[in-house]
C-alpha cells in the first residue's frame, strides 16, 4: 500500500522469485538453456539474435535475448524462470546479398526445369525467396532484383531462416509438403537444456557460398577472365570497317551487343556509363528487361543466365569514344561470370583497326557489410594489381579511430573489422582506402549493441 499526505491510497501486487543464481545452496546449480546455430555444413552463424519468450505459474510473461557468437553458440544461464514454458526463436536479417549471385539463379532454374534438382531440403528452403512454400520462376525474379540492386532486401522474407535441427523432413525432396518448425517449444523448464540447436539457411544461397561468420574462410579468388565482345548497330564506323571502338556523337542512338567470347553458364556486373544512357533492352530468348537494373545514374546492372549475349539500346548524352564511355564494375552488382572452370572476372573487349582494348574492373572500394553494424563488419575492395594499401577510419570530427597498412593481392580483398578496435561509440564513420595511385572514401554507421 501507498498513502500520501492527503489520504489518497492505492496498492499493487508484486512477486519475489527465489533462485540460487550463484549455485551457493546445496542441491545443485541453477538450470541453464543453451544451443547453437549452424549451417548445413556445420559452420557457426554469428550475430543472430535468439529470442526466448514465455511464462511461468508465478511470473508475468517474460522475454530474453542473446546473440550467437562466432561458433553460433547462445546461452541463457540465469534469466529463464524455473518451471516456465517458452519458445526459442532465432532471427538474423542483415546483408541479404551474402552468398547470393547469378550462379544461384542458374542452379534454381535447373531445379525448376528438372534438369538438376537441388539435393537438400535446406537448399530448397533457400530457393524459396518469396516464402510461398514452393520454388517457381517468381523466386528467380525476386532474387535477381536483389542482385541487380533494385531491392535492398527481399520484401517477403528474412535474410536467414532457421529450422529446428532435430526435425526430420517427411519428404526430403519437398520440404514444403508439411510445415517445418522455425522455433523450439519448451513445455516445462525443470532442468538444464543443452543442445537446443538450429540449422540456418541463407535465403537465396543454394550453392552454400554465404559467409556465416567473420572467421569463415574467404571465398576462392576468381580464376581467369570472361571476355564480353562488343558490337554495334548501326554497323561500319568512320574509323574503319568492323571497328566498334569508335567515336559517338551527342544525341546518337545505337544498339550495343555484348557477347561472351566463351561458353558461360551466367554472368553479372555493373556497367558503368559515362555519357551513354540505357533507353531500352532488345529482348531475346532468355533475356528480358528483368535482367537489368536501369534505375541508377551512370550505370546499368546486369544479371544474365541461360544466354550468351544481350543488347542494350543507348543514347549518347555527349560526344566521346565508346571504350572511354563504357566500363565494367562491381560497385552495385558484383562483377563475376561462371564457366566450366569456376568463377571468373569480367572484362569488356573493344575492337578497332589498331587492335583490341580490354577493360576490366579498376580500383574500387565497396560498401561495408553489414551496414549499419554493431560488433563486426567487412570492408571489401578491388585492386587491379597487387599493391600496398592503407585503410583509415575517422569519426565525424576527423579523428582517426583505426588504420591498417598492408600488402594486398590483385582482385577482390576484404578487411574484417571488429568494432572493439575502433574505440568509438555509435555514430557515423568514414573509411578511406589509399594506394600509391588511387583513393576512395565511403560512409558507414555503427550502432549500439
Amino acid at each position: 500500500w501507498a498513502i500520501d499526505a492527503a489520504g489518497n491510497a492505492d496498492y499493487c501486487e508484486s512477486y519475489i522469485i527465489v533462485q540460487d543464481n550463484l549455485g551457493s545452496c546445496s542441491g545443485g546449480n541453477p538450470v541453464a538453456l543453451a544451443g547453437a546455430l549452424k549451417t548445413a555444413g556445420q559452420e557457426g552463424i554469428e550475430e543472430a539474435s535468439v529470442y526466448v519468450e514465455g511464462s511461468s505459474p508465478w511470473t508475468p510473461n517474460f522475454s530474453a535475448v542473446d546473440m550467437s557468437n562466432t561458433d553460433g553458440e547462445y546461452n541463457f544461464l540465469q534469466n529463464i524462470p524455473f518451471g516456465s514454458n517458452f519458445t526459442i526463436t532465432p532471427k538474423r536479417d542483415d546483408n541479404p546479398l551474402n552468398g547470393v549471385t547469378t550462379y544461384d539463379l542458374v542452379l534454381i532454374s535447373k531445379h525448376i526445369l528438372g534438369l538438376e534438382p537441388l539435393n537438400s531440403p535446406y537448399k530448397m528452403i533457400a530457393a524459396d525467396a518469396n516464402r510461398s512454400g514452393s520454388i517457381t520462376t517468381f523466386d528467380v525474379v525476386e532474387i535477381r532484383k536483389l542482385i541487380l540492386g533494385i531491392y535492398q532486401e527481399l520484401p517477403n522474407n528474412d535474410s536467414w531462416r532457421f529450422v529446428d535441427k532435430s526435425f526430420v523432413f517427411p519428404n526430403v525432396n519437398n520440404p514444403f509438403q508439411t510445415s517445418f518448425p522455425e522455433q523450439i517449444v519448451v513445455d516445462t523448464f525443470l532442468s538444464n537444456l543443452w543442445g537446443q540447436d538450429f540449422i540456418g539457411v541463407k535465403v537465396g544461397d543454394v550453392n552454400l557460398s554465404a559467409v556465416p561468420n567473420l572467421l569463415s574462410p574467404a571465398e576462392e579468388r576468381n580464376q581467369g577472365v570472361a571476355i564480353l565482345d562488343l558490337s554495334l548497330t548501326p554497323g561500319p564506323s568512320p574509323e574503319g570497317e568492323g571497328s566498334v571502338d569508335r567515336s559517338v556523337a551527342a544525341g546518337e542512338e545505337l544498339e550495343v551487343t555484348f557477347t561472351a567470347a566463351q561458353e558461360l553458364q551466367g554472368f553479372q556486373f555493373t556497367l558503368l556509363q559515362d555519357g551513354l544512357k540505357t533507353i531500352g533492352v532488345k529482348e531475346t530468348e532468355g533475356v528480358t528487361t528483368a535482367n537489368f537494373g536501369t534505375i541508377f545514374e551512370g550505370a546499368t546492372t546486369v544479371s544474365v543466365d541461360g544466354a550468351q549475349s544481350f543488347t542494350l539500346r543507348m543514347r549518347a548524352e555527349k560526344a566521346g569514344k565508346l571504350s572511354e564511355m563504357l566500363g565494367v564494375s562491381g560497385a552495385i552488382t558484383r562483377a563475376e561470370a561462371y564457366g566450366d572452370e569456376g568463377r571468373l572476372n569480367v572484362a569488356l573487349r573493344f575492337k578497332s583497326q589498331e587492335g583490341a582494348t580490354v577493360s576490366g574492373v579498376g580500383f574500387e572500394l565497396y560498401q561495408n557489410q553489414p551496414n549499419p553494424f554493431k560488433t563486426k563488419t567487412t570492408i571489401g575492395f578491388y585492386l587491379p594489381s597487387a599493391a600496398e594499401a592503407t585503410l583509415s577510419i575517422v569519426d565525424e570530427s576527423g579523428r582517426v579511430v583505426y588504420r591498417q597498412k598492408s600488402w594486398f593481392a590483385a582482385g577482390e580483398n576484404q578487411v574484417l573489422l571488429d568494432a572493439s578496435l575502433l574505440q568509438q561509440g555509435a555514430g557515423v564513420l568514414y573509411y578511406t582506402l589509399e594506394t600509391e595511385h588511387n583513393s576512395a572514401t565511403r560512409k558507414m554507421v555503427k550502432v549500439n549493441e
